[in-house]
């Protein structure tokens, strides 16, 4: 978190609210979260942000993403392995692309770096404007959490809290006031249809209902592009046609971005476009 005097402390009084002040569970919760590099920014009206909702773009726009003659090696022991081999890319803003490939493949190299969560070897790699190849750790961190959500397999929420209190955490390291964030909070929860679930706890839902919860917690902060890594890889074939169809209605609503690493052929078979990897290079 940074410090912003007055707004600091409201925002660490309301987050300890989260927890019924217990201040070790909020601790914990601020370290997990500040290591995942949410720290605040800057807000933007509800209100703004519905009125600028678009349907997806046309592929004559400039690209969202473009990844131009990347490599990364990385080093284990004496050797260099060489994850992905001068790689380009370029992804439209509003597209739904699906990235696959066998394991090994560099699929999860190439993620972690459009995530700005790693930098490349060699190359350039460009994201909504910016070159990451020219920015330090603090610049990147400020560039995920305004412009990028983050869906894992593993789901990752936080078993003590409830369900809407989970999709609001990204957002308690904003500035944004409390109101705004239950508001916005309410307005997800209604959009994955979990408004009725507001209140229960990650082990009373499904996985189908877990995972609509990760997919509302990334949209919390209103990101341009959403990164989901094997979303659907725990699910049975109906929750996975079920978090397809909802990936395909953030997209027509927000006109966001998605970017789906995924073995499943029915995730792959909705993308506008399938990148397909193979001994890291793209086939």
């Amino acid at each position: 978190m940074n410090n912003q005097g007055g707004n600091t402390a409201q925002q660490v009084e309301d987050f300890l609210s989260l927890f019924e002040n217990d201040a070790d569970a909020a601790i914990a919760a601020i370290k997990e979260q500040a290591h995942q590099n949410l720290e605040p920014n800057g807000s933007i009206d509800s209100a703004e942000f519905r009125a600028e909702l678009t349907a997806p773009v046309l592929r004559g726009d400039a690209p969202i993403i473009s990844v131009q003659s990347v490599t990364k090696t990385y080093k284990m022991g004496k050797q260099h392995v060489q994850a992905i081999n001068d790689v380009s890319l370029d992804i439209y803003p509003g597209e739904i692309v699906a990235i696959v490939g066998p394991s090994g493949s560099g699929k999860s190299t190439l993620l972690q770096i459009l995530g700005c969560l790693d930098t490349p070897s060699k190359g350039k790699v460009v994201v909504d404007g910016n070159d990451i190849t020219r920015l330090g750790d603090g610049k990147l961190s400020q560039l995920r959490r305004s412009t990028i959500g983050f869906i894992f397999q593993s789901f990752y929420l936080q078993p003590f809290l409830r369900l809407g209190d989970n999709v609001a955490v990204p957002a308690m390291f904003t500035s944004k006031k409390r109101s705004t964030i239950n508001d916005e909070t309410t307005e997800l929860l209604d959009k994955v249809g979990l408004l009725d679930r507001r209140n229960h706890y990650p082990k009373e839902l499904s996985g189908g209902q877990i995972q609509r919860a990760a997919i509302a917690r990334a949209l919390i902060n209103q990101p341009k592009i959403i990164l989901a890594d094997e979303p659907t890889g725990n699910l049975d074939s109906k929750n996975s046609e079920a978090i397809i169809d909802l990936f395909k209605t953030i997209r027509n609503q927000l006109g966001t971005t998605i970017i789906v690493v995924t073995h499943n052929i029915e995730v792959a078979s909705m993308a506008d476009r399938v990148i397909r990897l193979k001994d890291g290079v793209v086939v």
